[in-house]
């Protein structure tokens, strides 16, 4: 609801970025949640919803073992990237956010 409070007839390219914990994706119950969720935002008003769906251990051990997540997609700011090939600092920023440190 509070995404929704903007007006968004304006701008056919606003979007809503969103974290969630892969905890909040492990029952039936749970993606059904999420699923209501997506379309109560698209029903009223919405225009886009991209999802970063990870853990801070997760990207951690992307770090640690980058041969064994290759296939890691995140979302940055304005763009989604494989996780393994940001740079250091970058790598960092995301596990910042992933944490709310920033």
């Amino acid at each position: 609801n509070s995404a929704l409070r903007i007006n968004m007839d304006d701008y056919q390219t606003m979007l809503l970025n969103m974290k969630l914990h892969p905890t909040a994706l492990k029952t039936v119950e749970d993606m059904e949640k999420v699923a209501a969720m997506i379309r109560t935002y698209l029903t009223n008003g919405g225009k886009h919803i991209q999802f970063n769906v990870t853990d801070k251990e997760q990207l951690e051990e992307a770090q640690r073992e980058p041969e064994l997540h290759k296939d890691l997609m995140v979302r940055v700011a304005g763009y989604s990237a494989y996780f393994v090939y940001l740079n250091d600092k970058m790598q960092k920023e995301l596990i910042d956010r992933t944490e709310n440190r920033l």
